[in-house]
This record gives structure tokens, C-alpha cells and sequence, in this order.
């Protein structure tokens, strides 16, 4: 087992046990703050440019100052220094908006081992229950004082749906709208297939959040010889489909096998869409 880390800019690694945010820091306080989550394989992050733009556009969306582009890429060069390659990694950016009193953002980086479970649906597929978020698909792009579409370190409502999860025995949940489409996980897109078509849900309508491994999914799938589109789903639509999964950076590609309680199509084309994506079974 590999030794979790964590990094600071201009301090480096930094030894377990010693603090790196304040008391009083408005990431803890208030959620106040942004991140992102990389895949680490083969001893580098996957798709890091595309993570780090998006932790941008939504640090401009909530007008939080972040350093330098090249003091974050620096940053998660240390902590992934000498990370062993066979290892696979969880890769975490952190960026708070600093102390309530005032002060500059706070930033760190952590790494650790991609837990066994994630793996685990990975492999072996995942159970979802569906769970109403009580507000329809459209209405947060409408409201211009909401960012929407953005990975904040507010994260009370995906851990609550969380422990519902476990309370229902399920091992992860699908939020639908009032008026009864598909959205997105706590921490995952939906992707599906509609006959030779891969689909997602589209963020620019509905305000999920835009999936990096999603895009790189449907951006790559003529590869496979599919098509790709965005569209409105609803979990009836879901179930009828020819494949659903949910896609997230670290889990990578996780067949939903079960829908409601109700299972749905095994899709042959899992085996391939998870080549394409190049993530490691156990």
C-alpha cells in the first residue's frame, strides 16, 4: 500500500499531521471553494488539461482567484513525483477561497491509492436507484446568480444522497427532475446507448456537471463506430436503452446493472467502450 500524500504551493510534500488550511478557512466553513478529481495511471493524470480548464471556467463562474496555471500543473507534479506507476491514483485539486477574514486562496493537491470499491464497480457494474432532486431540468440554467455545471467542495446534498444510497442497499443513485429526466449521480455522468448512438445528458440545458471522462467518451466514439449526442432522458427511456453506465474520472466506466430494482440490458459493448477509455481492471 502506497502512503497517501499531500502538497502545498512553495512548501512542497508536506508531512502527515501538519496542517494546511486554517480554522477558519471558507472551504470549510461555507463550501466555499472548487475541485477536481484525476485519474492518475501510469504514474501521470489523465486528462489533466481538460480538468484544468474546467476548474477555471468555474473559478471564473464564481469569481474565485486561482494561481497561475503553471503553479497548479507544478503543484501536482510534486505530489505525483515517484508515485509508483503500477499503482493507480486518485488525484485531488483543492481550491478554497481562503480565509473568512480575508487572505489569498487556499490551494493543495492530494493523492492517494483509487480505493478497492471503485474498482470494484468498475469490474463488476453498480446498482442505482433513482432519487428525485425536486426541481425541474431546466430551472438551474435559468437562474444567472446560480452557477451551475460546477464541482464545489459544497458537497452536503451528494453525501446526503450517499447515505441514503446505503440506507436502500443500493450503490449509487440517479437524481431525476420534477418533471421526471434523468440528470446525473452524486459523482458521475449517465451515459446510455439508443441504438448505435451514445448518449449523455446535456449540461448546457439541464446544469449537471460537464463530465471530462463523458466528453472524452462521446468525442472518441466513432471510434467504436457509434454516434454521439446529448439529449434528455428519462429513467423509462433508461431502462429501454441498449446500455446505460456512469462514467466518472477516477471509476472510470461503471455498468449500471440495475435501475429501480429492475435490471437492465447488458450491453456487449461494454468491453469496448471500456478499451477505449484504457482504465485498468483489478
Amino acid at each position: 500500500m502506497v502512503e497517501p500524500r499531500i502538497a502545498v504551493p512553495g512548501r512542497g510534500l508536506v508531512p502527515a499531521g501538519e496542517p494546511v488550511l486554517r480554522g477558519d478557512d471558507r472551504g470549510v466553513l461555507h463550501g466555499d471553494g472548487l475541485f477536481e478529481t484525476m485519474h492518475l495511471r501510469a504514474g501521470r493524470p489523465w486528462l489533466r488539461d481538460a480538468h484544468l480548464a474546467r476548474l477555471a471556467r468555474a473559478a471564473a463562474a464564481v469569481e474565485l482567484a486561482l494561481p497561475p496555471t503553471g503553479v497548479l500543473v507544478e503543484l501536482l507534479e510534486t505530489v505525483c513525483a515517484g508515485w509508483p506507476a503500477e499503482v493507480e491514483g486518485a488525484l485531488r485539486l483543492v481550491c478554497t477561497r481562503g480565509p473568512e477574514g480575508g487572505g489569498p486562496p487556499t490551494v493543495y493537491a492530494t493523492l492517494g491509492e483509487v480505493p478497492a470499491a471503485t474498482r470494484a464497480a468498475r469490474r463488476d457494474g453498480i446498482t442505482v436507484a433513482t432519487l428525485p432532486l425536486g426541481v425541474p431540468a431546466r430551472v438551474r440554467t435559468a437562474l444567472d446568480w446560480l452557477p451551475a455545471g460546477i464541482k464545489s467542495t459544497s458537497y452536503a446534498v451528494s453525501t446526503a444522497a450517499r447515505r441514503w444510497a446505503a440506507r436502500a442497499g443500493v450503490d449509487d443513485v440517479l437524481w431525476v427532475s420534477s418533471d421526471g429526466y434523468a440528470l446525473e449521480g452524486p459523482s458521475a455522468n449517465v451515459v446510455w446507448l439508443a441504438g448505435d448512438t451514445l448518449c449523455t445528458v446535456p449540461p448546457a440545458q439541464t446544469g449537471v456537471l460537464p463530465g471530462v471522462t463523458a466528453a472524452w467518451l462521446l468525442a472518441h466514439a466513432r471510434d467504436l463506430g457509434l454516434r454521439a449526442d446529448e439529449r434528455m432522458v428519462t429513467p423509462a427511456g433508461l431502462r429501454a436503452a441498449d446500455g446505460v453506465w456512469f462514467t466518472s474520472s477516477v471509476r472510470g466506466l461503471a455498468e449500471v446493472r440495475t435501475l429501480d430494482a429492475t435490471p437492465l440490458r447488458r450491453s456487449p459493448r461494454t468491453p469496448d467502450l471500456r478499451t477505449l477509455l484504457s482504465f485498468p481492471l483489478p
